[in-house]
């Protein structure tokens, strides 16, 4: 019979847990460099046969072996310093088409993919919450994976969220994480904390005498956890003013197709973390195309993904950075 442990005091288990993701992204930088290390021999090895002349690869064998940890290493001790900064402040033009003259200039700061963790904690989401405010915005958007585990062990962490401030509020839709961790319960929680919820349903804001609908989906893929929470963007349009214009809140960029059918304007997402640390750019870009990052267009229907302000897994980043997104209309 397998004995079950479980360790229940936090700071041993967030130890184990820094441990354990540390390695992974070290060993995923030692896996490619591993195999760039195996393609280098063989090309050295072919070369000298083709040129008849002493095997390079016999000479290569040492110093490649020593390089191969060292820069394994190096990789992850920088990509562990970028992923650890506050995020930075990415600002995008947005073109909206027919835009009343009063939503000319209108912010909205887009946070995504913050994943309060055993690695990402009070402290960093209470720098996340001070840069956003000083942006003094006239929306908050958070488009999903705030945490990862359950409200009773990470409540104290996502308590600075309660302190977002912007001139129409905070609006929240759930991502894939969320269902990970108890849904129900977190957006009882984040619902405590002041974020407007939006589960397939939409708010008509009045900003200066024009209208703006804010819009959200449950996660791409809630109805595997639930049939009933399944996504859909034009349930969460229906019976909004018409003429007006549209954004959906949708926590993966996957949304964009139904999106596009219901009329809306502009999406926005994250879920990508835009691949995070190399090989995955590879694979995230195989799945969502060009809606890995940034704004793309599908249609009428314009698509801004963020690369999100924490990391799961590995908490490194190579090749990308944290972010809050801050966008304006034009």
């Amino acid at each position: 019979m397998l004995a079950r442990f479980v360790i229940v005091r936090q700071p041993l288990s967030d130890r184990v847990t820094w441990a354990g993701v540390l390695a992974m992204g070290y060993f995923s930088s030692l896996l490619v460099l591993t195999a760039l290390r195996d393609a280098l021999l063989l090309l050295a090895f072919l070369l000298s046969w083709l040129l008849a002349n002493a095997d390079l690869s016999t000479a290569l064998l040492m110093p490649s072996a020593v390089a191969v940890p060292l820069l394994a290493a190096i990789i992850s001790l920088i990509g562990f310093v970028n992923a650890r900064r506050t995020p930075r402040i990415v600002e995008v033009e947005v073109p909206i088409k027919n835009l009343p003259t009063p939503l000319v200039d209108f912010t909205i700061v887009q946070l995504s993919d913050i994943h309060v963790s055993s690695t990402i904690k009070r402290d960093y989401v209470q720098a996340i919450v001070d840069r956003v405010n000083s942006l003094d915005a006239d929306l908050i958007a958070i488009t999903g994976d705030v945490v990862d585990g359950t409200v009773a062990r990470l409540a104290p962490h996502t308590a600075p969220l309660a302190d977002l401030v912007s001139r129409h509020g905070t609006f929240f839709v759930t991502g894939n994480h969320e269902y990970y961790s108890g849904a129900e319960d977190w957006v009882m929680e984040f619902e405590r904390l002041g974020f407007r919820v939006l589960m397939n349903a939409h708010a008509a804001i009045d900003h200066d005498g024009a209208t703006l609908v804010i819009a959200g989906v449950s996660d791409f893929s809630a109805h595997l956890f639930n049939p009933a929470w399944c996504s859909d963007p034009h349930a969460a349009l229906a019976g909004s003013p018409v003429g007006t214009p549209t954004i959906l809140l949708a926590h993966q960029p996957r949304s964009a197709s139904a999106a596009a059918a219901a009329g809306f304007d502009l999406q926005l997402s994250g879920h990508t973390h835009n691949g995070q640390i190399f090989p995955f750019p590879w694979f995230t870009r195989r799945i969502f195309g060009s809606f890995t990052y940034g704004l793309q267009r599908l249609g009428g229907l314009q698509v801004l993904t963020s690369s999100g302000a924490g990391t799961w897994g590995p908490p490194m980043r190579v090749g990308t950075s944290p972010e809050v997104v801050l966008l304006r209309f034009e």
